[in-house]
């Protein structure tokens, strides 16, 4: 079989997470590419990466590079991944994978276009505890109530990517994007009934949002997300027979059943938190490799994404020089 020669695009805290998961899998990092030169050369030599770019757009032409992992900011993501998949390269992108479901789009016809893979590093997607849940939550029943919370303290600096318009802040596509894909991965169809409130950060940033989803099963899901409140990253999956609660829940490996009637409560572990970026590029590997292509989830990125971009439609909150 062969072996995957990987790329990262970026230098930041992914990048760092990526490479050292790569070692875990027995493997190094390839090839690095960044818009600062010297943060790609100490990155490098860091972690024994023996080609650097001096300009990062050659990896997107190198022969020698099988698949990028793109851990630039959202709202240069749409760019890169074009200009990725049209050089035949195979694409797993941070999330949010795109600014909206146009973009999307566009990047799926492209990959489909050039026959390679393109698929969001998810988090939820790869974690054995979710693996393992999805088997498990038809055993107590239909799922009936999701309710998510995901809440952080961000000081008010309006430079930082959080609230910078700039870069595509805010808390839907930060944080939201795993609240949505969670209450997604356990309902039977996506969501068509939507409900939500937003407030705004002083720079027209959405602060705060609370959200609620309806599909045509009447499965529902609350989400309260803010990046200027601390809250619990608390998942409840609420079903006929009992329910699932997961604490830090975008890379958690535990979760605690409670049984309805008899209050019995069973604890279900799978994998480790401190994996979670190998369990996406190993997912990937797979995916390429032998086809497994539906671990990736793709279409359930896309609902994600309809819903996220219908969202900021309502909340007339478009960023800067985009199109949808």
């Amino acid at each position: 079989m062969k072996n995957l020669n990987w790329a990262v695009l970026g230098c930041g805290v992914i990048a760092n997470e990526m490479a050292q998961a790569l070692v875990k899998m027995g493997k190094n990092l390839y090839a690095v590419g960044n818009r600062t030169h010297e943060k790609a050369v100490a990155f490098a030599e860091k972690y024994q990466v023996p080609k650097v770019y001096d300009d990062y757009h050659e990896m997107f032409t190198d022969p020698e590079i099988d698949v990028i992992y793109i851990t630039t900011p959202h709202n240069t993501h749409i760019g890169f991944v074009k200009e990725a998949l049209s050089n035949g390269k195979h694409v797993l992108c941070e999330k949010s994978i795109t600014l909206n479901s146009r973009e999307l789009e566009e990047a799926i016809a492209l990959a489909e276009k050039n026959g390679v893979i393109f698929a969001e590093a998810m988090t939820i997607w790869h974690m054995p505890l979710y693996k393992k849940l999805w088997e498990i939550a038809p055993q107590l029943g239909k799922v009936q109530m999701i309710q998510l919370n995901f809440g952080s303290y961000k000081e008010y600096d309006m430079k930082n990517r959080f609230f910078n318009l700039d870069l595509a802040g805010g808390a839907l596509l930060d944080i939201g994007v795993y609240a949505i894909s969670l209450a997604r991965s356990f309902m039977e169809s996506q969501p068509d009934q939507i409900l939500s409130q937003v407030k705004y950060a002083p720079t027209g940033a959405d602060e705060q949002a609370g959200i609620l989803l309806m599909n045509r099963e009447g499965q529902m899901a609350t989400l309260a997300l803010s990046l200027h409140s601390k809250q619990p990253k608390r998942a409840v999956i609420s079903c006929e027979k009992g329910y699932i609660e997961i604490m830090e829940y975008p890379r958690a490996d535990k979760a605690v059943i409670v049984e309805a009637e008899s209050g019995k409560r069973h604890e279900i572990t799978a994998g480790s938190t401190e994996n979670a970026l190998q369990y996406e590029m190993m997912d990937m590997e797979n995916a390429i490799l032998q086809g497994d292509v539906a671990t990736m989830r793709l279409s359930d990125t896309r609902d994600v994404m309809e819903i996220m971009t219908g969202l900021r439609k309502e909340w007339n909150l478009k960023y800067p020089g985009e199109e949808w």
